[in-house]
């Protein structure tokens, strides 16, 4: 319409000071708290849902990607690795075994090939990928957050960053008791969309390549009590059915993409929703109406149609939109498509990521994740994490997983309490010592 109002001024209650708030609780977000805790840091995070986890749980995003090139070395540990250990702990993770990865053993390819995701295989080898239970994964990291230390805020959006000048001072959120502040040393923003490092003035590229997986949202969903076996037997049995069948749906407007889940009698189904925008309140409300009238004709298409379905449920769709990409930071180091190829090897790498699962035909098998596409180019104490990383649309694509928002949110948490250690911004801490912290954390880094 136009229109305006103004907003009249009002003082704003500073619940918290501390050394580090963490914005968003999502993969990196929940990493990023978690290691500044342990690092002696006295730590805020806010999260805007009831629950840690962001797109692994409250998305439905229930597979963390490669952790291990196809070589079976693993390139992310670290947090991720103690989060996959402690969903063991409980039952509630399915995955290869240490002895497995970088097999070829045939035998074992197909296995993990047959629960209906290319990602367990790169060049024909297996690879450590980790199908878990969404809601433990929530029970689990409850509990990393309480053993941490970390002073948790549900419920609380993070609507601003506090910024004087060009130096970020906390954030204001809104919440039932009002809209309130914490302050904090350093602010991390493992928001996703880059909500407060774009409320500070920092810089960033928004734009999006309709041809890139990352400009597609998608509301994923469940569907139990499913015959998986009779399934694969049809695929295998019949393709050309099945490749039929597959064509009709699509045809109808339904999804076809689908990996067996930790349970062996329970489906996960991916969308891919195009044209829409994640920074934009009416697509997002588009993505959940029309999702879910794709979820119905999907569902009801399979249950009626394809074998091992007939006697399924449905049984949850995600709660959370999936948005695949939207602000990325410009930092101190935009990491670009030219680095992927060539695997450039930056001094101050603070995470290694594998780059094959998405395209096989990338030159370097992993990508190195320097420090300085977590800095922002003029704003002060403020790090990003997670998918709002410094790079461009190509390299976040490859960088927005789960396994590597952990990875890179572990690398800002630690490098924000070492920053408040030393009484220096972010910009300048010694990447280093950074760097020997994160190795003796468990993290993987260059020599």
């Amino acid at each position: 319409m136009g229109k305006t109002i103004i907003e009249p001024a009002r003082e704003i209650r500073v619940l918290w000071a501390a050394d580090v708030a963490v914005v968003g609780g999502g993969p990196a977000g929940l990493a990023a708290a978690v290691a500044s805790a342990r690092n002696g840091a006295d730590t805020v995070l806010v999260e805007r849902y009831g629950h840690l986890g962001g797109m692994a749980t409250g998305g439905l995003v229930i597979l963390i990607m490669p952790m291990s090139d196809a070589d079976g070395r693993q390139q992310i540990a670290g947090i991720c690795q103690e989060i996959v250990e402690r969903l063991d702990a409980k039952g509630a993770a399915v995955h290869p075994v240490t002895a497995e990865l970088g097999s070829a053993d045939a035998t074992r390819v197909d296995f993990w090939l047959s629960r209906g995701c290319r990602f367990f295989a790169q060049e024909g080898r297996v690879t450590l990928n980790v199908l878990f239970d969404p809601e433990i994964l929530k029970c689990v990291l409850n509990d990393m957050v309480e053993e941490a230390g970390v002073k948790l805020l549900l419920h609380s959006w993070g609507s601003r960053a506090l910024i004087e000048g060009d130096r970020v001072g906390g954030v204001v959120f809104e919440s039932k008791s009002g809209r309130l502040a914490v302050t904090s040393r350093v602010l991390v923003d493992a928001t996703g969309d880059g909500d407060m490092f774009a409320s500070a003035g920092a810089e960033f590229d928004a734009s999006l390549d309709p041809s890139i997986r990352s400009s597609t949202m998608a509301l994923v969903f469940r569907v139990g009590n499913v015959d998986f076996e009779a399934l694969r037997a049809f695929q295998r049995a019949e393709p050309g059915d099945f490749a039929h069948l597959m064509a009709e749906i699509e045809g109808l407007g339904g999804h076809t993409m689908f990996i067996r889940t930790w349970r062996e009698d329970m489906v996960w189904f991916n969308s891919n929703l195009p044209g829409l925008d994640g920074l934009n309140s009416e697509d997002l409300t588009r993505v959940e109406v029309e999702g879910r009238k794709k979820m119905l004709i999907t569902y009801d298409f399979f249950k009626k149609h394809v074998p091992g379905f007939a006697k399924s449920v449905l049984v949850d769709t995600a709660s959370q939109v999936g948005v695949r990409g939207s602000r990325r930071l410009t930092g101190e180091y935009v990491i670009t498509e030219k680095d992927v190829h060539t695997g450039t090897v930056h001094p101050d790498t603070i995470a290694i990521v594998p780059a094959r699962q998405w395209a096989p035909r990338i030159g370097a098998p992993v990508i190195y994740v320097p420090y300085r596409a977590l800095v922002p180019k003029k704003i002060e104490n403020l790090l990003a994490a997670g998918r709002c990383l410094s790079s461009d649309q190509f390299a976040n694509d490859l960088l927005s997983p789960i396994q590597s928002c952990v990875a890179m949110g572990e690398a800002a948490g630690t490098a924000a309490a070492l920053a408040v250690a030393a009484a220096v911004i972010p910009r300048l801490l010694d990447t280093g010592l950074l760097r020997r912290r994160l190795a003796a954390q468990g993290a993987v880094v260059p020599a």
